[in-house]
């Protein structure tokens, strides 16, 4: 029940009707008995800083942030936090005073989904598809893990080389290399963890891949793409089809999500059954949705 109590938090999206975040952290609350009520806030562009103002005017405890104003939001914060100010785009606000503080979950996400599902990092040899925020974002993960190299795939290899300037800087070494997606056939050797953080092959183009030489993914033997839906993508598929193991992005958009809400309410304990009925709740929600 929702009293006047009850911590309120939310995402801000544009569009937001395709959010899964209400029905997590809704779930989330019902399970380990929070008090704290989660709503869908469509915002559209050139309203993010009225959007924040109003939030903590409002009272709301912390509030997500997605796609497109996941930079934008930076503007009018009161703190933001190192590792965020490091990938440069914030994805959850913690309500703290005189305005809210910015954090970047979908880091953290990933290293956790990663590690879940065995994967290693240290010392690997690594392709990275894309050099948006997502990629930034996987790229500090990779890095900070001890990856040996990245290989910076992008269609622009202008955006490519900007991101790969800003990860070296950070980590001070030459760790990433970029490259234009085009010229993927020159990278030599095998046995590659790749992470794919691009929109393509996500609903309803699921027909694509960043890539569709089959004969490349035998170049890959494990790999994740941050995208959900599809639950299986296409690159996916070709990985497994080449023999490489592949992941999806499900366990990613879990796995922040639970974060930003231990952000909210640090008192908050998910046990293994929570987080495995999260997964069926949203596999079911997907599916239904097709």
């Amino acid at each position: 029940m929702i009293s006047g109590k009850s911590k309120v938090c939310g995402v801000m999206a544009y569009p937001v009707e395709h959010s899964m975040s209400p029905l997590m952290h809704n779930y989330y609350s019902e399970q380990t008995g929070t008090d704290l009520a989660y709503i869908p806030l469509k915002v559209e562009p050139g309203c993010v800083e009225a959007a924040v103002k109003g939030a903590y005017a409002l009272n709301f405890t912390g509030l997500n942030v997605t796609v497109p104003h996941k930079q934008e939001v930076m503007k009018y914060l009161a703190e933001i936090d190192e590792d965020a100010k490091a990938i440069g785009a914030v994805n959850t606000l913690v309500r703290t005073e005189g305005g809210y503080r910015g954090y970047n979950t979908d880091a953290a996400g990933l290293k956790r989904a990663m590690t879940e599902a065995g994967i290693e990092i240290r010392d690997r040899s690594c392709i990275l598809f894309g050099a948006g925020g997502a990629a930034r974002a996987a790229a500090c993960v990779l890095a900070k893990e001890g990856a040996a190299v990245i290989y910076a795939l992008n269609r622009s290899v202008e955006k490519a080389e900007a991101l790969s300037e800003i990860i070296n800087e950070r980590y001070g070494r030459r760790v990433m290399i970029p490259m234009a997606l085009a010229d993927y056939g020159r990278l030599e050797g095998s046995s590659y963890l790749a992470v794919q953080t691009t929109s393509v092959g996500m609903h309803p183009n699921v027909d694509h891949a960043p890539v569709e030489d089959e004969e490349f993914y035998k170049k890959i033997d494990t790999a994740v793409d941050i995208v959900y839906t599809p639950m299986e993508t296409k690159f996916m598929k070709y990985v497994r089809a080449a023999g490489g193991k592949a992941v999806g992005g499900l366990d990613m958009l879990i796995y922040q999500g639970v974060i930003a809400y231990e952000l909210w309410s640090p008192e908050t304990v998910f046990t293994r059954d929570i987080i495995d009925g999260a997964r069926v709740l949203i596999r079911e929600e997907l599916e239904a949705a097709r």
